[in-house]
């Protein structure tokens, strides 16, 4: 059984991401308020094989846009093409969830304007994009396991669109890790909790509280049944790290 925690202030924080190093977003929380930061994966990615790639019948050139809402569907997407030896054409569609996804594509293709398409934050934001080009080809390059609302949404609509799944989540090896040595933890993808609360069973009633950045991953935590202390982003607050601030200054004791 966990040892439960008490509504103390938050002293240490464990972030389930890789450490970003020097440029951190976090460093304020560390430098103003003392916080002891931990950054540690609870998933890791493994992308799919050429030749799984090819049994599930895809031809990227097929499609008149590509879907991207990861910097990691980016990386293992083009991979893919490399390994295919396919170059895209230049008047391919790019729809990007967000401008920071929609940057991280440049590191594969030279942005022409008039061919990208930008969300705010969500998928759900592309389907204003999809509306206007609803009668063209769309690929969405993913996870075997990943949220279905653009896809449900383009289903509905009768949009002509097709499903690659290029890599895989899997549980990262957390031997030697334990929760009740932070006072927040936070989330970034629903496979983050699910490997939480699958690894550690007592997680939900151990007390410390939860951080969560996007709504699926606030989705996956609630129904998960775990109580959400934070939540981001927020028209008022766009980082995780600010929300974690904002938290600090409201709760100083």
């Amino acid at each position: 059984m966990a040892k439960v925690k008490t509504n103390q202030k938050i002293k240490k924080v464990l972030i389930s991401q890789p450490d970003p190093g020097e440029d951190s977003p976090y460093r304020d929380l560390i430098e103003k308020f003392g916080v002891k930061i931990e950054f540690r994966k609870f998933i890791d990615i493994e992308g799919v094989s050429l030749n799984e790639f090819r049994k599930q019948g895809v031809n990227p050139l097929d499609y008149d846009g590509i879907i991207f809402t990861s910097k990691m569907a980016i990386d293992h997407f083009f991979r893919i093409v490399k390994e295919l030896k396919t170059e895209m054409p230049p008047d391919m569609k790019y729809y990007c969830v967000s401008e920071a996804t929609a940057k991280y594509l440049q590191k594969y293709i030279v942005i022409r304007k008039r061919k990208l398409f930008v969300g705010e934050l969500t998928s759900l934001d592309l389907t204003k994009y999809i509306k206007k080009f609803s009668s063209e080809k769309f690929l969405y390059p993913c996870s075997a396991i990943h949220t279905t609302e653009l896809t449900d949404y383009m289903t509905a609509q009768k949009v002509n669109f097709g499903e690659a799944v290029i890599y895989n989540t899997v549980s990262a090896n957390l031997t030697g890790l334990t929760l009740t040595d932070f006072d927040l933890i936070c989330f970034f993808s629903p496979s983050g909790v699910e490997a939480i609360v699958n690894y550690f069973p007592d997680f939900k009633i151990s007390g410390v509280r939860v951080g969560v950045f996007g709504p699926t991953t606030a989705r996956a935590a609630l129904e998960a049944g775990l109580k959400v202390d934070i939540q981001a982003p927020r028209p008022d607050q766009p980082s995780m790290a600010g929300a974690i601030e904002d938290y600090v200054k409201a709760n100083p004791e």
